[in-house]
């Protein structure tokens, strides 16, 4: 069966493919469209299973809410030129359209879902054969509720925060500004803790450890008595929680407030209660091995 140039031409608009991948497809398939189109999903999938071992920690984190569902989600890709492609970026916010609608128990869960006429993971292997990388959904987190979302630099990071409100304050324009800057404050100054009660007792004994060290090593209060020592070593604590516990920083806004007493602030201007129940903060590529490229020994292999 035979195939014209309009043929190679609407194979490549349906696949994203190349122009010559798709014409060695129509040949291979003898001009058959359909099994031109299964060549080249076979050819994808097989180079998908090449590249999934290579290090993929660019690509971008995404947060959203649809009705009282929020997600915040990472997809990490090989280079952060692939996280500004327009297929990538659309494809993030499908998958996080998944998470939201059919809420799975974890990424292998979600990588089971339908999207349109397949799978998530099917998906994902097509743009892995369009783009070119390997690109991987590494987590999410969902909440149901009042939730508001924050994204900063197209992608640097996201956050998610869930709130405990009534549905007349949750429907107020100037809750939605308050839930935009609480978001912005957790993206900007990155606390650990929501609040005094979660910090784990380990991470205080070991901070007190190291804050006894400090002083012990400070010619001025080493020889001070243990009581004043004790309540030296207090004090930093409470700095300690005024930097890393949310609702007692400072408001990036306006210093003279913490985020506790503007909460209070706009729930009385708005006449109910609010309360901040829990948040999550993704940056990308936190805690992942980056790829580093020789690019001189890859123009050296090249040459030879």
């Amino acid at each position: 069966m035979a195939f014209t140039a309009q043929d190679v031409k609407n194979l490549r608009e349906q696949t994203g493919c190349g122009m010559m991948d798709c014409k060695k497809a129509l040949t291979e398939a003898g001009g058959d469209f359909d099994k031109a189109v299964e060549y080249l999903r076979e050819k994808g999938l097989a180079a998908a299973q090449k590249k999934a071992g290579r290090i993929a920690a660019e690509g971008m984190v995404y947060a959203t809410v649809e009705g009282n569902v929020g997600v915040v989600l990472e997809v990490n890709s090989e280079t952060d030129f692939v996280a500004k492609n327009e297929l990538f970026q659309t494809f993030v916010k499908d998958v996080a359209a998944v998470v939201i609608e059919q809420n799975p128990a974890d990424v292998d869960a979600l990588l089971a879902c339908k999207m349109g006429n397949d799978t998530v993971e099917a998906a994902l292997k097509d743009k892995i054969l369009v783009i070119g990388e390997n690109i991987k959904i590494r987590r999410f987190v969902r909440y149901e509720g009042v939730c508001s979302a924050y994204i900063h630099a197209g992608g640097t990071h996201a956050v998610l925060v869930n709130f405990e409100t009534t549905p007349e304050v949750a429907a107020n324009p100037a809750f939605a500004a308050y839930g935009h800057d609480v978001a912005m404050q957790i993206a900007a100054a990155n606390p650990g803790y929501l609040c005094e009660s979660e910090v784990p007792a380990e991470v205080l004994d070991k901070e007190k450890e190291i804050l006894l060290a400090q002083i012990a090593n400070d010619p001025k209060n080493a020889n001070k008595p243990d009581a004043i020592k004790e309540k030296m070593v207090m004090g930093r604590i409470g700095k300690f929680y005024k930097e890393n516990c949310l609702v007692d920083q400072e408001f990036v806004k306006d210093p003279e407030l913490t985020i506790a007493k503007y909460t209070d602030k706009v729930a009385k201007e708005l006449g109910g209660d609010i309360k901040i129940v829990k948040f999550v903060r993704y940056e990308k590529g936190e805690g992942l091995e980056k790829r580093v490229d020789d690019f001189a020994s890859e123009v050296a292999g090249m040459v030879k």
